[in-house]
């Protein structure tokens, strides 16, 4: 399943879709495939898997702390792209969610091959610009991958269409300006980016950083075609005991907010 077809899916029934993210390699990589794929049983409609990186610019303490253990633990690129194959065989879309240098370092060419062949379904890249790429989007485009780039509340008018016209599959506005992280409530600049970024495509526009709960969720849902979880699906696996215990506790957190966004 394609990531738009996940939207499409979602919108049918009335609903805004699910987008869970884990790190993939923590606690291990057979860890994070068991973690992800009991995300997606639970009512997650696409899942993110990060690719680890040594500096991790919009990430906040939690998800450092993920991905520090996942690197210390010699996760590689090969890695990603073996946990991409394993959500990928559930029937969800799986999208990794990347720094430019990983994937720069790796080969853009090389990179969307590779993922198309594992059957991931596109890229986020939160450090890449449309206009600042020479290589990833053609390279994307080739293997028919999803490209995912990020608007923000300080986006001009311009800068949003811009974005949007490179975008493929969805569009992730950020709720808040900073780093990822839970928050106790929801920005009201989410729902007023929501509405000028629509305002320049007709793409899925998904709402990230900063939902924690269902009642959290539920609120995006009534304004947005997405609802991206992160720092609370990492919380959970970093305070389980064991790697069953963190699949048991991301499960039961991906049914809460499943439930969130079908009572928006």
């Amino acid at each position: 399943m394609t990531t738009s077809v996940a939207f499409e899916k979602a919108r049918a029934e009335g609903r805004a879709a699910l987008v869970g993210y884990l790190p993939a390699g923590y606690p291990s990589v057979d860890g994070s495939i068991t973690a992800l794929r009991a995300m997606v049983q639970a009512g997650v409609d696409v899942v993110e898997v990060g690719l680890p990186y040594s500096d991790p610019l919009i990430d906040g303490p939690v998800i450092q702390r993920a991905v520090d253990g996942a690197l210390r633990a010699g996760t590689t690129t090969t890695d990603v792209l073996r946990v991409v194959e394993a959500v990928a065989a559930t029937g969800a879309p799986a999208v990794v969610m990347s720094y430019w240098n990983p994937l720069g370092r790796y080969g853009a060419a090389a990179f969307a091959r590779d993922l198309a062949a594992a059957g991931g379904s596109g890229v986020i890249t939160p450090d890449l610009t449309p206009d600042a790429d020479d290589a990833w989007l053609p390279a994307a485009r080739e293997h028919g991958l999803d490209t995912v780039f990020l608007v923000a509340p300080s986006s001009t008018d311009e800068r949003i269409a811009m974005t949007t016209a490179s975008c493929r599959g969805f569009v992730y506005a950020t709720s808040v300006m900073g780093v990822t992280g839970t928050r106790d409530q929801v920005s009201d600049a989410a729902s007023v980016l929501v509405s000028r970024t629509r305002a320049t495509t007709e793409l899925p526009v998904a709402v990230g950083l900063g939902v924690s709960d269902a009642g959290q969720a539920a609120e995006i849902a009534a304004f947005a075609d997405g609802v991206v979880v992160g720092s609370a699906f990492v919380r959970r696996m970093l305070e389980a005991p064991d790697e069953p215990a963190g699949a048991a506790s991301v499960a039961e957190l991906a049914g809460e907010l499943a439930g969130g966004v079908r009572r928006r």
